[in-house]
């Protein structure tokens, strides 16, 4: 079958281009492929890989978490970023889709007002954010620092 290249050819290929300088690979749904970490900079790497609109609203997310929990903990785990208080699991997770972001508050039944996607684990409550969205900072800074003073999850 000349000119066609097999399927996992064509990952590495891809994975190659991201090494290469490229930037990282977007996964399906255009999450970026981001390697496990601790501290900022995998989340900064991350925000950085968002693409378009995305990338901007994570940084103002990321400055609303660290200003509303200033000893805030950050990872990328899963290709998502993950903040939380050490020793003390993991409150919040974003994770990047085709056309919206995800916010995933943990122990988000627990929030009040409780936010409003809902999730298949009974604990965890989702937000999303569409292109164009006005965010609500408040709001999100009143549940992220509610979020940070549960017990977190572990993972």
């Amino acid at each position: 079958m000349a000119g066609k290249a097999s399927k996992p050819s064509v990952n590495i290929a891809k994975a190659s281009a991201g090494d290469a300088g490229a930037g990282p690979v977007l996964l399906s749904g255009g999450n970026p492929q981001i390697a496990k970490g601790y501290g900022d900079a995998p989340v900064q790497a991350y925000i950085a890989a968002m693409p378009g609109w995305k990338s901007e609203v994570g940084r103002r997310l990321d400055a609303l978490v660290t200003s509303t929990v200033p000893n805030v903990y950050k990872a990328v785990k899963w290709n998502s970023p993950l903040y939380g208080i050490e020793g003390d699991g993991w409150f919040l997770g974003v994770h990047c889709f085709a056309k919206y972001i995800k916010l995933a508050f943990f122990r988000g039944a627990s929030l009040s007002p409780i936010p409003p996607g809902a999730s298949k684990t009974p604990q965890t409550r989702y937000v999303h954010i569409h292109e164009g969205d006005e965010l609500d900072e408040a709001q999100l800074a009143d549940w992220v620092k509610q979020a940070s003073q549960l017990p977190g999850e572990r993972m």
